[in-house]
């Protein structure tokens, strides 16, 4: 067991046993669940329980009784392979996660609380600590007042070596030094050890220069079971306003472990069965039973309870004088904390007729955007350098800078980094992110989204320039195979609306959709706005398709044209012209498949009546994945290898994704019709 430094008297003597007893017992736990699992990374939360003690012992804001107080500082543990330590100091501290569920560590059913975030993949949970510390800094500038500070917390965030070497982190980093976020804190775990060895093979840059070249307050810990010197430099971090913070802390991976310490056998597999046994007895842990805390120990974690109650009852009644001193605002904060929409939030969405003209998607998602904007004020977005490309640039509210906090946001050329912090916007609670770019650079934007959807977090991602549409930029700019990588996406809804019309009510789908992410998609090129005899176009696009067009008079339909977004024009025209020779086709407009997967059997049949095998779908992407509703009968024109540059009409022309085209197809699959 390792001393603290000098004690001066018995009583700092005591204490200094007891910090560190209560540091082992995140380490015992942390070595018996991995083991029990056979499953884990013991190594760095035997590192890390050091600087965690300190950091939720001392200076981490937060109320066990209460997890979702609203001025809590938030912990992001973005090494996610070292969840045991988390879940350590959850259990200690008195959160709702007991023994057992330490002791169900990885296994079928046990609860594995990301507590503010899920990470896992490098990268992404320092991401989202920035993003929270945007949030932060956005609430507080709209919140508080002269005469009361009613959001006032920090952000802080443990990474590893693996964190920094990730580009999402980097571009993460960099935006928070540009924005002066001096309410986040990162300790950097440098405990020079990945999988494969010793960082060395890798990663020989000098960390400290390059986040101060980002901006960023840098300290440097040599050794982290120093607890008074990991103590100074978060003191000193949080003493810091005007940037955000790095503190590089030096330590052995698997310390105290014999053999095994500072070595990568130690960071993601079990230490081992005699190796724990030498470990405890190094620590002077009791061998048995397994999962052992004194109790003591666990009065003195404990005390968290106490402390947390304290803090959040000091806030509450500094909110009651807030709340009674403004009251409009008081309520307004509720309201963005609970998620609620503003009654009539919708009433100005617009309106646009066919005599408007064509419209591309994109500029039809500007003006639904700027419409919500002007009702939700705590909508709040940008685009990752293409405001102008997506219509995304908000006409209010101002630019979210370094010495501004508006609604707007610029992100730079940061697509991962956007998406990642509009996550840690989003999980941190109070705002409705939105981030765009051009549908290809959804590649960039991908392990976020997914990570989103894990989350059920409530973003919107707006991808514009939606296909070969996009004309002369050709095939790097050209989404071919995107949409099946988002539809694959568990708990993503996919829009991609066919005119102006379909994209304002997407939007509303997207606003009032509060169970996980919501993309966009949308065109380039001008549309015409359809020419709609029914008004249910708002229930269809709600529903994930419906019929557009059916043939006229009394009588079967023979075959069905589906389309989404630009291609739904070409099946109208190819409908018309069909309908014209006796060929009796209906057209379904299917802007999310996933919405429409979720409706009933009853209404997926009254859109696609099984016993209508002829079934041709129409879209200027790839064909994964759209047998299931074409069935093994049908056909789907789409695209199966990468653009061209040339302008758009001829693009269509060439990839046979033309009117003429399609009904060429629907004959062919009507044998009897062929020739008519």
């Amino acid at each position: 067991m390792r001393p603290d430094p000098i004690p001066s008297t018995r009583e700092a003597e005591a204490r200094s046993e007891l910090a560190w007893r209560s540091i082992n017992a995140i380490r015992a736990l942390s070595m018996d669940a991995v083991e029990q699992a056979q499953s884990g990374h013991p190594g760095t939360p035997m590192a890390l329980a050091p600087a965690g003690y300190v950091l939720w012992s001392r200076f981490l804001r937060h109320n066990p009784g209460n997890p979702e107080w609203p001025d809590r500082d938030r912990f992001v543990l973005s090494c996610g392979h070292a969840s045991m330590l988390l879940y350590s100091l959850l259990y200690l501290s008195g959160y709702d996660l007991s023994l057992e569920d330490i002791r169900s560590f990885r296994q079928w059913g046990s609860r594995t609380p990301g507590v503010e975030t899920t990470t896992g993949p490098l990268g992404q949970g320092f991401a989202n600590a920035v993003g929270m510390a945007i949030a932060e800094r956005f609430l507080a500038d709209h919140f508080n007042r002269p005469d009361h500070t009613i959001v006032d917390h920090r952000v802080w965030a443990f990474a590893s070596d693996g964190d920094l070497m990730e580009g999402v982190a980097s571009e993460a980093a960099s935006i928070a030094g540009h924005l002066r976020l001096g309410k986040l804190t990162v300790m950097y775990d440098d405990n020079h050890i990945t999988i494969d060895g010793d960082t060395a093979l890798t990663f020989s840059e000098d960390v400290s220069r390059r986040f101060e070249a980002y901006g960023w307050q840098v300290q440097k810990v040599g050794d982290g079971n120093d607890l008074a010197a990991i103590a100074a430099a978060f003191e000193s971090a949080r003493a810091e306003t005007t940037r955000p913070s790095l503190v590089v802390l030096r330590t052995v991976i698997a310390d105290p472990a014999p053999t095994k310490r500072n070595t990568a056998e130690a960071h993601g597999a079990p230490l081992g069965a005699e190796e724990v046994r030498r470990t405890k007895e190094i620590m002077g842990w009791p061998l048995e039973p397994k999962f052992f805390v004194p109790d003591d120990v666990l009065a003195h974690w404990r005390g968290a309870v106490a402390r947390g109650a304290e803090l959040e009852g000091s806030w509450q009644k500094h909110y009651e004088g807030y709340a009674s001193a403004h009251p409009a605002l008081a309520a307004e904060l509720q309201r963005w904390l609970a998620g609620q929409l503003p009654d009539g939030w919708d009433h100005e969405l617009p309106v646009v007729s066919p005599a408007a003209g064509a419209l591309a998607t994109r500029q039809a998602s500007g003006l639904a955007l700027q419409a919500i904007a002007s009702a939700i004020p705590n909508l709040v977005g940008g685009s990752a350098d293409l405001g102008g490309s997506t219509g995304t640039t908000l006409k209010q509210g101002g630019v979210f800078g370094p010495a501004s906090t508006g609604r707007t946001f610029h992100w730079g050329v940061r697509e991962h980094g956007m998406a990642a912090c509009l996550n840690g916007m989003a999980a941190h609670g109070g705002l409705r992110p939105f981030g765009s770019t051009f549908l290809i650079f959804s590649d960039y934007m991908k392990p976020a989204i997914r990570l989103a959807a894990i989350m059920r977090l409530p973003v919107i991602y707006i991808g514009t320039h939606d296909s070969i549409g996009l004309g002369e930029d050709g095939p790097t700019h050209q989404p071919i195979e995107h949409l099946a990588m988002l539809r694959a996406i568990p708990n993503l809804v996919t829009l991609r609306p066919a005119d102006a019309t379909e994209t304002i009510e997407a939007w509303r789908v997207a606003i009032e959709r509060r169970e996980g992410p919501t993309m966009l998609v949308l065109s380039r090129q001008k549309l015409p706005v359809l020419d709609r005899k029914s008004p249910a176009v708002a229930e269809g696009v709600r529903r994930g398709a419906y019929v557009l067009l059916d043939p006229p008079g009394p009588g079967s339909v023979d075959a069905i044209v589906i389309a989404t977004g630009s291609e739904v024009g070409a099946a109208l025209e190819a409908a018309r012209q069909l309908h014209a020779g006796g060929v009796r086709v209906r057209v379904v407009s299917m802007p999310s498949w996933e919405l429409f997967a979720t409706q009933s059997g009853s209404y997926r049949d009254q859109i696609l009546p099984p016993a209508v095998r002829a079934r041709v779908a129409v879209e200027a992407a790839g064909p994964m994945g759209w047998s299931r509703w074409t069935t093994d009968d049908g056909v789907m024109l789409g695209i199966e290898r990468f653009g061209a540059s040339a302008p758009a009409e001829r693009l269509f022309q060439e990839f046979e994704l033309t009117p003429d085209h399609i009904v060429r197809t629907v004959k062919r699959l009507l044998p009897h019709r062929e020739g008519k």
